[in-house]
């Protein structure tokens, strides 16, 4: 099967990093998958979550939020702060997000201060969180690297980079990173994110207004490792 683009089931968009994109940060890059493009940053503040200091937890935080601007999607989408009230979907978001980096790093390590992830979604083919968790890795393996060049950590923090592609099934056939067109079609549609050592952080599937079996599952599983090895590859020519 050839998809509407000319890739293959198993192909990812192409994707590229353009570091040090946003300056005033600690870590930034430009991630870009296909035509979704995101920003992703990460700052430091020098201290950690007033709950951290009441309940005497060791070591720092990572928290993340995420945001698509007005001009991301085909209609403009109106900004939470005129809105009034907080989009849930976002929400959800920048909550997987951080999971995802707290699953990667050494909070130890990383000492007292707070890594504040920022993902700012430029434009929007599908795929925006995983696009995003993969590129708030390596902005915060740039962040890591930055404080210990200037002294401020002295243990690399990073356990693993951690990624993440979305799989699902359109007209029956099991694909690879799905953009928009076949994300609106897909009978399945699951988000996988996943340690450069190949472990689960977390699966986010659902079947809509279908069913998959456990074959099938294991099906868009085995897609989702083949395309995370080749991001981590991406990640990692990056970093350096």
């Amino acid at each position: 099967m050839t998809r509407h683009d000319g890739r293959t089931p198993s192909q990812l968009r192409p994707v590229t990093f353009t570091p040090g994109f946003a300056p005033n940060a600690t870590g930034s890059v430009l991630v870009s998958t296909g035509e979704t493009r995101v920003i992703c940053s990460a700052m430091i503040e020098e201290a950690v979550p007033r709950w951290m200091k009441e309940q005497q937890v060791s070591g720092g935080w990572v928290t993340a939020e995420y945001s698509m601007l007005p001009y991301s999607t085909l209609q403009r989408k109106q900004r939470d702060s005129s809105r009034g009230k907080v989009d849930g979907r976002a929400t959800e978001i920048q909550r997987l997000i951080g999971r995802s980096l707290r699953a990667a790093l050494d909070l130890d390590k990383l000492g007292q201060r707070t890594m504040w992830i920022d993902c700012d979604v430029l434009s929007a083919d599908g795929g925006t969180r995983t696009a995003s968790i993969t590129g708030a890795s390596v902005a915060a393996a740039l962040a890591c690297r930055k404080l210990m060049a200037e002294g401020k950590i002295k243990q690399w923090p990073i356990k693993q980079l951690v990624t993440a592609v979305s799989v699902g099934i359109v007209n029956g056939v099991a694909l690879l990173d799905l953009n928009y067109v076949e994300d609106k079609d897909a009978a399945v549609d699951l988000n996988v994110v996943m340690t450069e050592g190949g472990h689960f952080v977390e699966v986010q599937g659902s079947g809509e207004e279908s069913t998959f079996s456990e074959a099938e599952l294991n099906t868009m599983l085995s897609l989702a490792r083949g395309g995370i090895e080749e991001l981590v590859t991406k990640q990692r020519a990056v970093i350096g």
